[in-house]
């Protein structure tokens, strides 16, 4: 019998599937869909798939295996390769359709068969779906893998109250793009540039700051931070213990960005310019 905490409209979407894989971050919303899916199907029909390269923090990789813990589905990880890609590498305002392409064609490839998977659902939310700095979701698009969060017309606030609703460890989690999200456009991505962002930030996390990012321009770091972390990095002695920890994965000056966090900022300017 379907679990009535599942919205009819986000059960409907798993109808018909017997086994289903759901490309898995930590993020909540793919916690959501993992978790909507483990209560619609069943935990022994649902397995989180998790891709694994440089663009994925060692804390972000470690998350995700709790939440799917908590969740009650096995993890399964695909080794991917889109940091060999020449397409990737250039850093386009489509490299995150070379990823996401990568990340399906490995699972088309690898997982598929092996676990029996009827389908492969991935956490595109319905305000997501209407953003146009999305490339990823065209890749999605043609391998044929599922939204059940934008088929139930689901945005963010209401995935949120899911999370929270079902007590997911990832409700109240930010959002955390790849760390090549951090390279401007047209700037290559290297494992040496990921490798000093995951760095940065990891650092930047441990002297007590939260949702973060550490924007990569060659020797200069620009960090977007909350308002109230702004403020309190702008002052010392924090803002010392700041200047140094990035200083040590690399970069030899630190910057405060007014604006604050801006999600998509590379590639809604580029998108704005064009």
């Amino acid at each position: 019998m379907p679990d009535p905490d599942v919205p009819v409209a986000l059960a409907d979407t798993y109808q018909g599937i017997g086994r289903l894989g759901v490309a898995f971050s930590g993020g909540v919303d793919s916690s959501v869909v993992l978790a909507a899916a483990q209560r619609t199907l069943g935990p022994d029909r649902v397995i989180a798939i998790l891709g694994v390269s440089p663009s994925l923090p060692a804390a972000e990789r470690t998350g995700a295996h709790t939440v799917a813990g908590h969740i009650g589905v096995p993890v399964v990880e695909v080794q991917t390769y889109e940091g060999e890609q020449a397409a990737y590498q250039a850093n386009g305002p489509d490299r995150c359709f070379h990823c996401k392409d990568e990340l399906f064609t490995r699972i088309d490839d690898e997982i598929v068969q092996a676990h029996r998977l009827d389908a492969v659902a991935y956490g595109e939310n319905a305000d997501d779906a209407r953003r146009p700095d999305r490339p990823g979701s065209r890749a999605a698009a043609e391998h044929r893998v599922l939204r059940p969060l934008a088929e139930a017309g689901l945005g963010k606030k209401a995935v949120r109250e899911l999370a929270r609703a079902w007590r997911l460890p990832s409700a109240d989690k930010p959002a955390a793009p790849c760390l090549a999200s951090r390279i401007p456009h047209f700037q290559e991505v290297t494992p040496q540039k990921l490798a000093q962002v995951e760095q940065a930030e990891a650092a930047l996390r441990a002297l007590g700051l939260e949702d973060l990012r550490v924007r990569h321009h060659g020797e200069i770091a620009r960090l977007e931070l909350t308002p109230a972390d702004l403020l309190r990095s702008a002052t010392s002695p924090l803002r010392e213990q700041v200047r140094d920890a990035v200083r040590q994965a690399g970069f030899r000056w630190v910057t405060l960005d007014l604006g604050g966090l801006q999600s998509g900022e590379f590639t809604l300017r580029v998108l704005n310019r064009d």
